[in-house]
């Protein structure tokens, strides 16, 4: 499973700074709040990364569990503004053993979920995640959608960035494994100093992509039940071809 460690996770907020964070929970928290039987207190968030969702979880009244496989991106995360209201745990979503299950909610945001890669992999994460539901609970995952990915997706791809020391460049290349269903991205990141020295590190990631029928069977299979399909975190928008990120809200149905 592709893990953020280094460099990698001490600019990982840079690289995804333009993210809406803020509108991602007010949608999560407001289909978490609506769709709930009985209380919506306790939120584990699996593969947290940095921190970002789940302090904003944690400013809606949520008492947040947030784990991730990185120590280093959860490292960053204890730094955050709001971290010291967030419990952060190092722990692997395809083996879950949080402390304080049942929760009344599991998130799993970010298309992290196509790291678990494997059909084993997949089936392992949601039935642990859904292990660590209360009867009732809800599940929110949000996965990269297959169509688009398959028709739209950029062989090369270059970003920069300027900050306080210096210029970050990154070049990201991508090929798909069709049967697979997986998308191999290789990172170039190339960091520009003032003083005119450089420094230069690569980083490779393998992620999963879904069709929403595949995802409902591995859902199902698991033990949670599809309540709703969204685009992205578009409540009105339909999902179709051209839908990048699809958000799915779920319940836990009979034991887990």
């Amino acid at each position: 499973m592709t893990v953020y460690l280094g460099e990698y996770a001490d600019l990982y907020d840079l690289f995804y700074a333009e993210k809406s964070y803020d509108q991602e929970v007010a949608v999560v928290d407001a289909v978490l709040r609506e769709n709930a039987a009985g209380p919506s207190d306790r939120l584990l968030e699996v593969a947290c990364g940095t921190g970002q969702h789940a302090v904003r979880f944690a400013a809606r009244g949520w008492q947040v569990t947030g784990v991730d496989l990185s120590h280093d991106m959860l490292a960053k995360a204890r730094t955050r503004p709001g971290a010291e209201h967030v419990a952060f745990l190092e722990q692997d979503m395809r083996s879950l053993d949080v402390p304080g299950a049942p929760f009344d909610a599991v998130t799993c945001l970010f298309d992290s979920i196509g790291y678990a890669v494997t059909n084993e992999g997949i089936s392992a994460a949601l039935h642990g995640m859904r292990s660590h539901l209360r009867p009732d609970g809800l599940f929110v995952a949000e996965f990269w959608h297959a169509p688009p990915m398959l028709r739209s997706h950029d062989p090369v791809r270059v970003r920069e960035w300027q900050t306080a020391g210096g210029r970050v460049v990154r070049v990201s290349r991508t090929r798909l494994d069709v049967v697979a269903q997986l998308a191999h991205v290789d990172y170039d990141v190339i960091t520009l100093r003032p003083d005119g020295t450089y420094g230069e590190w690569k980083e490779s990631h393998l992620n999963r992509y879904f069709l929403v029928q595949e995802m409902e069977m591995f859902l199902r299979e698991a033990g949670l039940e599809p309540l709703r399909w969204l685009a992205g975190f578009d409540t009105a928008a339909a999902i179709d071809d051209s839908t990048w990120h699809v958000v799915v809200v779920a319940r836990a149905a009979g034991k887990g």
